[in-house]
This record gives C-alpha cells, structure tokens and sequence, in this order.
C-alpha cells in the first residue's frame, strides 16, 4: 500500500517531467521517444545518381536506431523525401517537412540550387539546415546564415587545388571550363581563377550548361574548337558521364579534370567507358571504395559490413553510399553530443563544435572539424587519376589558397 509520502514524491516527479506540450515547445520535434529529422534528395529527374545518398542516410539511421538509437533512446524517424533536383519542389517538400511533419531540422538536403531555394526559408525560422549535400562555398557563412552548415569541401577550395596542380604540371595550359550555370558551377570558376592568381588568362573557354539541357555535345565541342588542351569539367553525373564519352567520340584528349562529385565508378565512370576516363585527374577527401588498397582498411571493411546488413543488394561500387555513410556518421556524432538537449540551438551549437573528428571512410590525414566561425566542415584533399580499373591517389593531402 502507497503512503502519503510515496504518493507526495509521485506527484512532484510528475511535475518535474516536462508535459508533451512542454516538450514539444521547447525541442521542436523531438518526443520522449522519438526526434524526426528531415531530408530532400533527387530520386527522380537530372540528379537522380545522388538518389544513392538518401537511400544510404536511411540505412544509416536504421542501423543506429538497431542499436539503442540516441539522445535518451530516442529513435530517428527519417523521412526522406523526392524534390527531383527542382528548386520549386524543394522549397514545397521543405515546406511541408518543417510546417506539416514538424521535423526538428533538415539533413543533407541535396543540390546547390535546390538548397538555395530553401536558405532564408530555413534561417528566419531558425531550423538547422545541416551538412547540406553540395560543396558550394556559400554553405559556410555563420555570420549571415547560422543555422545553415555543408559538410564536403567547398568546390572553391577544391578547384584551388586543380588550379595548383595544372601550374605546376601544365604551366602553359591552354584552359577550358564546362560548368553547370548555378552557385554550383560557377564556385570552380571563380576557385580556379583564385588558384591561378596572376596567371588567369590561361582560361582560353568557359562554356555552361543547363540542368535541363538534354546533352552537352555542343559545349565539348566549343572547347576542342578553342584549342583547349587542359578542361575542368564541373558537372553532376549524368552531364559528366556525357562529356567523358563525348570528348572519347570526337577523339579529344586534353587533361580532363573532372569535380568530386562525378567521380563515382557506379554512376559516372562505368556509363562514360572506364577506357574512356584514363588518366582524368580529380581530388578525394573519401575513401574509394573500388580502390584495392583499402582492400583490408578497417574502416572501409566497417563500411563494407554496413553495406552487407543495411543495404543487401546495393551497388558496392556506388561512391555516393560511402559518402552518405560518412555524413551521417557525422550526424549521429553531433545527435550524441547533444545528450537529451535536442533543442534546435542545442543541435546547431554541437554541429559547430566538432573537433577532429576521425571518420572511418576518409582519407587518412583529413578530419571532420568546426567551430562557431567555421562551417566548413572539410577542408582538405588528395589528388588521384583514373587508370582504367580504379581512382589512384597521388601527392599528398592538400588544402586550398
């Protein structure tokens, strides 16, 4: 039988604990036994090859959810949704997971475009825009927009690092650029011309395209015809498989370098003709799960088990699901630093708190770090060229000017 004092103790412990309502107000979201976290990818449409990403994001928080989930034993409920690479489908389905479904943040929202669409919406109702999956330098502004993040490195940076590669290996190139006609595109241009310096009028071309564009035969063609013997092609997959096989038919062999994000043996390199790539230089902060050297690597074999129990079935070969591994392993890191104060500033506070952050599927040297003036997660990479079987790393690991 209760006393009066277990029954007294009862009472104020109940109200202690923070009503449904309470909760809800102050970590948006979040309940006692769960925290909804949201997503837009393109599984449909011109970026569909990144569709990879999302399904490797759903695996992961599967996976961690297996395992006890966070915060308190929270599990996360993910929804991932498809924009098609639309702007306007993006800032709908943004809409609806933030007003509708009550997400406490959006994760790895995918596309330069896409995710600019969505910038200020997300900013003036403070919801954290985490990691966004697109390397656009703008990403990295807290000053302007704080509760807006990237993860990979940004496209400036990397064409930097192509920038420096090309004077010290081609000093008296004859430059190209294919770029795709958004923040996207036009951070490799404006990057490249950085790393180049005083020596900028080696840029001979630049041509874009367009997302809606059927091909880019037009445009490699302008190229060969201004005489370019080294091209940047800074495009998505489908328009990069395009340009590799294109330049293969015209015969036209400059030093091809081709953008991290169209590097993927899955869904680039195996449609262009991987004889067709031989030689094409690019630069890697991931490991290259095709690569034999991370054949017995303990990080890429603790991928490799993901792979086997989460995603049976799945293209081993796919880049894009070592990626979404490693951001959402970067996710997970923030969620547990966060304790059970998953409130939307707690969230975003952790994101900015990241202190070198080993993840198993990068590239020994380079590490996940942040801080409240720094929203760039990823800032250095490695040079590697296309052999015909797989990527090959050269040089050392390397950062931007």
């Amino acid at each position: 039988m209760l006393d009066r004092r277990t029954l007294l103790q009862g009472t104020l412990l109940a109200a202690a604990l923070p009503s449904p309502a309470a909760l809800a107000a102050a970590m948006p979201g979040v309940t006692k036994r769960t925290i909804k976290i949201g997503n837009t990818i393109p599984y449909s449409g011109p970026g569909s090859a990144y569709g990879a990403i999302g399904r490797a994001d759903i695996a992961y928080f599967k996976m961690v959810n297996e395992k006890g989930g966070i915060g308190g034993g929270r599990k996360i409920d993910f929804i991932s949704v498809d924009d098609g690479y639309s702007p306007p489908r993006t800032v709908e389905e943004t809409r609806k997971l933030v007003e509708a479904d009550g997400v406490s943040f959006i994760f790895n929202g995918l596309g330069t475009p896409t995710q600019s669409a969505v910038r200020k919406y997300m900013n003036a109702r403070r919801v954290p825009q985490l990691f966004v999956s697109t390397g656009a330098d703008k990403w990295g502004d807290p000053k302007h927009f704080p509760w807006t993040m990237g993860w990979q490195p940004s496209y400036r940076t990397e064409a930097q690092i192509y920038a420096k590669y090309i004077l010290q290996a081609k000093p008296e190139a004859k430059i190209g650029v294919l770029y795709q006609n958004d923040d996207f595109g036009k951070d490799y241009v404006t990057g490249l011309k950085e790393g180049l310096g005083g020596k900028k009028t080696m840029i001979v071309k630049e041509v874009s395209y367009e997302t809606t564009d059927p091909t880019i035969d037009s445009q490699a063609v302008s190229l060969q015809s201004a005489g370019c013997d080294t091209v940047l092609t800074a495009a998505i997959p489908k328009f990069a498989a395009q340009m590799i096989r294109k330049m293969a038919d015209m015969n036209y062999k400059p030093l091809h370098i081709m953008s991290n994000v169209s590097i993927s043996v899955g869904s680039v390199i195996q449609p262009a003709g991987p004889q067709n790539a031989i030689g094409m230089i690019s630069a890697a902060y991931l490991k290259d799960n095709t690569d034999p050297q991370w054949k017995s690597d303990p990080g890429m074999n603790q991928w490799r088990a993901f792979m086997t129990k989460y995603m049976p079935g799945a293209d081993i070969n796919e880049a894009n699901h070592v990626y979404g591994f490693g951001v959402s392993m970067t996710m997970e890191h923030v969620l547990r630093q966060c304790g059970t104060d998953l409130s939307r500033a707690n969230i975003m506070k952790q994101a900015a708190s990241i202190d070198a952050l080993d993840l198993p599927v990068l590239l020994p040297g380079i590490k996940v770090a942040t801080s409240a003036t720094n929203f760039h997660p990823i800032r250095s990479m490695q040079l590697e060229h296309w052999t015909g079987s797989a990527w090959q790393l050269f040089g050392t690991v390397i950062s931007g000017a």
